[in-house]
């Protein structure tokens, strides 16, 4: 079976505002060709007075694209923008295409990327949820209706309610299989709670090659490709810093502009990570045109889930490689001015070293140093203690251990927990 044959449109609104409308395109473009099977034969930005409510797009303008779809053999339109549910029936009905507006693609290709157990559910609640937003009267047997009021279903339900029915049963299975999967992700967690290295998590928009980062931090075969979500599921290893410390490195689901509401929910659970780490590492595409707006849709996110503020971020400034001339002279200043942004590039290793001895001093003077005092009966607060290679000193006295700790702010709260 042969490619399916794929268009890409970015609708633009007059005095709508938001991105540049030929990067987002860019853009749309990049997630339909992160879709295996398609084969993307145009893309354009179509300009609009206002959107219509039934077909998005004008009476000429419709009649247009039609013949355009129709004379390149188009199969499926990729309109990179929300589009109703009537706005779709119609579309498809007056074009004869598939149609998919950008919330539908990324659920597509989150959908194929997708390989634990819990990331598989998630995606499945996420297009479920969709797709009952989706139930319009497309066909006439939706029309059919034998009396009732609909309230309680049976004879008297439209096949819509049957469907919504259906799809509400269905999201009700699923939660209660998502729940016995994020308990078990909860033990692993706990278990990895009482391994004595701190968590550093590596965040960004996709594509800002956090996964090849990852692979030359810790010599793992993640994967690793220049298209948008090539990371689904989160990822940790632990490797050792120059001062001999280590850490365990996470790296986690790449994030987007306009992200589908149903998507920042169902990813909460994969970017717990996040929520954990002692340290924040901020992965940016140094040289995409749209670098600033791309890392402002990264920090709303990351406040949408709830990252302390607390928390330590460095920003890691990636692909220094593609840049060059005055280009590389301007970022080299920025950088220079500031003590946690940090330039490199992920493929040829330039900046590694200075980024991992930065990281190293952080978690280190993270450590904050205590003196404790344990009865001789509380010998399990102690093994932990010692296990977290914490103690700098111990002295048995007549009542109990005093021991001098140097602990971070999470090995404080979690020994408060014990």
């Amino acid at each position: 079976m042969g490619a399916t044959r794929a268009y890409v449109i970015h609708p633009e609104i007059q005095g709508a505002g938001g991105r540049d409308p030929q990067a987002a395109l860019a853009e749309g473009v990049a997630l339909a060709n992160a879709l295996p099977g398609l084969d993307v034969v145009g893309s354009d930005v179509v300009r609009l007075r206002d959107a219509r409510p039934s077909t998005l797009f004008g009476t000429g303008k419709l009649a247009e694209l039609g013949r355009m779809f129709e004379a390149t053999e188009v199969d499926l339109v990729l309109i990179d923008g929300p589009v109703t549910p009537v706005q779709q029936r119609n579309l498809e009905r007056d074009w004869k295409v598939k149609l998919l507006d950008r919330t539908g693609l990324i659920l597509e290709i989150f959908s194929d990327r997708a390989r634990t157990r819990e990331g598989v559910l998630q995606v499945e609640m996420a297009a479920l949820s969709y797709q009952r937003t989706r139930l319009v009267r497309a066909w006439t047997h939706l029309e059919r209706q034998r009396g009732g009021l609909g309230f309680v279903g049976g004879p008297g339900e439209t096949q819509i309610e049957s469907d919504r029915r259906a799809i509400d049963e269905q999201l009700t299975r699923l939660r209660r299989q998502l729940t016995k999967v994020v308990k078990t992700r909860t033990l692993h967690r706990q278990a990895r709670a009482k391994v004595p290295f701190p968590v550093v998590a590596l965040v960004g928009y996709t594509n800002a090659g956090k996964s090849t980062l990852f692979n030359r931090l810790t010599g793992a075969e993640v994967f690793a490709k220049d298209m948008l979500f090539a990371t689904l599921d989160p990822t940790m290893r632990s490797i050792e810093l120059p001062n001999g410390a280590e850490v365990i490195l996470s790296d986690t689901v790449g994030f987007i502009s306009e992200l589908p509401t149903e998507l920042v929910a169902a990813f909460r659970a994969t970017l717990e990570e996040v929520l954990d780490a002692d340290l924040i590492l901020h992965v940016r595409d140094i040289a995409h045109p749209q670098t600033e707006e791309q890392a402002a849709d990264v920090a709303t996110i990351m406040a949408g889930l709830g990252v302390d503020e607390e928390t330590p971020q460095f920003e890691v400034w990636n692909k220094i490689d593609l840049l060059d001339g005055e280009a590389r002279e301007a970022v080299t200043a920025r950088v220079a001015r500031s003590e946690t942004t940090f330039l490199m590039s992920a493929i040829t290793g330039e900046g590694v070293e200075d980024l991992l001895t930065a990281v190293a001093e952080t978690l280190d003077a993270e450590r904050k140093e205590q003196v404790l005092d344990l009865p001789y009966s509380d010998g399990r607060r102690r093994a932990w203690l010692h296990e977290q290679g914490v103690v700098e000193d111990e002295q048995a006295g007549d009542d109990g251990y005093r021991l001098t700790v140097r602990m971070t702010g999470r090995q404080a709260a979690r020994f408060e927990k014990l």
